[in-house]
């Protein structure tokens, strides 16, 4: 095409270099979009320790508040594990052996973890794989169960300033009724069935409640061992007297309170019921 002078017209070309221009920007704009890298599978090792199954487990390591998981791959079917791993509160409702395993460790319950499938097959895989985990290793140095006290009832506080425990829990020893009831008794826990399995929960605890409570206000390591000088010595059998004088008299002033309720309400009923008989008794006889 030429111009009205007999020289080519630019026009064309320009139009041709817009075009290419905007082709290209497509095609970088399509491959920037859509080279997305595929997704990496969950690392099972980083998820058991992120997910806080090294507070109650070990790989190899000895029981902690819940089981040696060495080997579980074994014993367990991936059926079965991934059951588990996903739904442990429905399998416990349900399952013999999660029942058996539930009063085999202190009647610790396994948390619901709220995993994904891709997570709860990386898990299976790693402990199928024969890591090892070494929690035993941790361990508390020697604690002072008269502190120990202090901080379990609030007399002592934290030095990062965490709530006492019996707000939340209650041990024998510990009052007329014990302490708080929105945690377990701690009395025959398995979170104190040893000083490892105490260090490594308190260190990073796995359930929702505690590990919100204690993630910025972390017990110190003697703290650590001063509870648990306490509370591995509570039993039942240790409920102080005092305790015990306190209960009974709550029992009996409980009882007469529900005499003198009893007395109170029938009393009217009968004296309702016996007064028109007597009535009509008297007139009959008149």
């Amino acid at each position: 095409m030429r111009s009205d002078s007999g020289k080519p017209s630019s026009i064309p070309i320009k139009i041709a270099l817009a075009l290419l221009q905007a082709m290209t920007l497509i095609f970088v704009i399509t491959s920037v979009v859509f080279a997305v890298p595929p997704a990496q599978a969950p690392d099972g090792e980083a998820l058991f320790t992120s997910k806080g199954c090294i507070a109650c487990h070990t790989i190899g390591g000895g029981d902690l508040v819940g089981p040696d998981l060495s080997g579980v791959t074994k014993v367990r079917t991936e059926e079965w594990l991934t059951k588990w791993l996903t739904a442990p509160d429905q399998m416990l409702t349900s399952d013999p052996d999660a029942q058996a395993l539930l009063a085999q460790y202190n009647n610790v319950p396994m948390p619901n973890l709220g995993l994904k499938p891709d997570e709860v097959a990386a898990l299976i895989v790693y402990l199928g794989g024969g890591a090892t985990t070494g929690n035993t290793a941790i361990g508390l140095a020697a604690g002072d169960a008269t502190s120990g006290k202090a901080y379990f009832v609030g007399d002592e506080r934290f030095e990062n300033g965490g709530p006492h425990c019996i707000s939340c829990h209650s041990v024998a020893g510990i009052g007329a009724l014990g302490g708080g009831n929105l945690g377990p008794d701690l009395t025959t826990s398995g979170f104190v069935k040893s000083d490892a399995a105490f260090a490594t929960f308190m260190g990073a605890p796995s359930t929702l409640t505690m590990g919100a409570i204690w993630k910025n206000t972390p017990l110190t390591a003697q703290e650590q061992a001063d509870l648990y000088a306490f509370l591995s010595k509570a039993t039942v059998t240790q409920r102080e007297p005092s305790a015990l004088l306190q209960i009974a008299l709550l029992s009996v002033a409980g009882a007469a309170a529900l005499i003198v309720l009893a007395q109170v309400y029938w009393g009217k009923r009968l004296r309702g019921v016996r007064k028109p008989m007597i009535e009509r008794t008297l007139a009959a006889k008149k």
